[in-house]
């Protein structure tokens, strides 16, 4: 099945679980920290500037944001989690709206893209968010964001450690296009388009 990712909108920016899109195609999660680049990435992969906005202040997303691909495929963007500077009760609503959506089921054929920065290595939610996707089963993908920043000793360091225990890693960086064919050939392999 070809899939046409010109053929691209903004589904919906859902602020309730009750606004999340029904119908039953397959979800590639993207998931992580607070200015991880989920944006930037969502970008490289369609060939866009500006589809999904860039912020330079950390947490703004604020809201599950629902990209139609041709009607075949939904990318998923959660609220980054870290040190968004919000009130406590405000992030109290994101952690309820992603664990709404991570737990809801109008899709059988989901795909979480745990983004981790190799400049930084993998903070502790990062790794906390790793083991809950382990324990329940969900499966998933690291991608390693940012990956031409860090010197070539630094980054190989940040890589052994997030492929500990035989995890799959895609390092990549949304600035050179490194690990976009590699990312869609796991979309696809889990999708089956």
């Amino acid at each position: 099945m070809k899939l046409n990712t010109q053929n691209v909108s903004l589904k919906i920016s859902a602020g309730t679980a009750d606004q999340f899109p029904k119908e039953p195609i397959p979800q590639i999660v993207f998931s992580g920290k607070s200015n991880v680049g989920k944006s930037s990435l969502i970008n490289m992969l369609l060939g866009r500037k500006s589809l999904a906005r860039v912020s330079s202040a950390p947490g703004k997303t604020i809201t599950v944001n629902f990209y139609d691909i041709d009607r075949k495929l939904y990318f998923v963007d959660l609220p980054g989690y870290g040190f968004a500077k919000r009130p406590p009760e405000e992030r109290a609503k994101w952690s309820k709206l992603t664990d709404s959506y991570v737990r809801s089921a109008h899709s059988s054929k989901k795909l979480f893209l745990q983004l981790i920065d190799c400049k930084s290595g993998p903070s502790e939610d990062d790794v906390n968010m790793v083991r809950w996707l382990e324990t329940n089963g969900v499966p998933y993908v690291i991608v390693a964001t940012k990956c031409d920043k860090p010197n070539k000793t630094d980054r190989e360091t940040v890589l052994s450690i997030l492929r500990e225990r035989g995890r799959h890693v895609i390092p990549c960086s949304s600035e050179t296009g490194e690990g976009k064919n590699e990312i869609w050939a796991e979309i696809f392999r889990v999708t089956g388009l």
